[in-house]
């Protein structure tokens, strides 16, 4: 019988041992001794789609999404398409768009159509597409008198009704808002999520396994299943800590399953 929830390895975070094919299966071997049965695809060298999908599997470490940036969307649909299904997923994020080319509520409205046309027709494809935030769009538009308004976060998902969200719970904290109640308003759009956690060094946030920062995980993974999550994805962008991303993932595994029953 299939677990019911999933603990995924987004492999950005192994970017640096994942340059190469012959770099591949060493690292993919590594992230299944974690204790990481399922990955999402990012940051990887050049190889052949299904070359890779060959690599994870032949590892133990089944590929259940990926992240495909703007620019390929617009360039060619069919090729995105075409690329989740060698790879064997269902799910493909928009994992950042460069924020300061959004200058108005029209902009971003505008956005919001595009996203959601992607999410129609890659639905007939049988993928779902998501976007992955960071902070940038806990910016509010419609302050009035120094009160009120709508963040951009908030105004995308009231703007789709196709597209799904990956919430990146660590990049939520980081805007100042609160991850369990994210995943609460996200009910029903919330296959996939992102853990990342933060602790503070001299002030500023630093990133830290997840169970080491300052997170309320408990609360945050109850908040998360409750809205339908069955895939949970670890990310650590840098290891300022331990400099070393399979120690990070490692103790990031370890907390899941002993602390947060996962």
């Amino acid at each position: 019988m299939a677990k019911k929830f999933k603990v995924a390895a987004q492999m950005y975070g192994f970017r640096d041992f994942m340059k190469t094919p012959d770099q591949m299966k060493p690292t993919l071997k590594k992230v299944k001794k974690m204790g990481y049965d399922f990955a999402q695809i990012s940051g990887v060298g050049a190889v052949d789609t299904a070359e890779l999908r060959k690599m994870c599997e032949g590892e133990g470490v089944t590929p259940i999404g990926t992240h495909v940036s703007l620019p390929l969307f617009r360039e060619n649909e069919k090729n995105v398409i075409a690329y989740c299904h060698a790879l064997g997923v269902k799910y493909v994020a928009i994992p950042w768009l460069p924020a300061s080319d959004y200058k108005t509520l029209a902009d971003w409205k505008k956005l919001f159509k595009e996203f959601d046309g992607y999410a129609k027709r890659f639905a007939k494809e049988g993928l779902v597409v998501q976007y992955h935030n960071h902070d940038f769009e806990f910016e509010k538009f419609g302050i009035k008198n120094g009160a009120g308004g709508a963040t951009i976060l908030e105004m995308l998902y009231a703007g789709t009704e196709f597209l799904q969200a990956e919430l990146d719970f660590g990049w939520i904290a980081r805007g100042g808002a609160d991850p369990a109640n994210w995943a609460a308003k996200m009910k029903g759009r919330l296959d996939q999520v992102h853990l990342k956690d933060w602790g503070i060094v001299g002030g500023k946030p630093e990133f830290r396994a997840i169970g080491e920062g300052s997170l309320d995980w408990a609360r945050i993974i109850a908040a998360a299943k409750k809205s339908g999550t069955t895939d949970f994805i670890v990310e650590q962008d840098t290891c300022p800590v331990t400099n070393d991303p399979f120690l990070s993932y490692a103790i990031s595994r370890k907390n899941l399953n002993n602390r947060f029953g996962i």
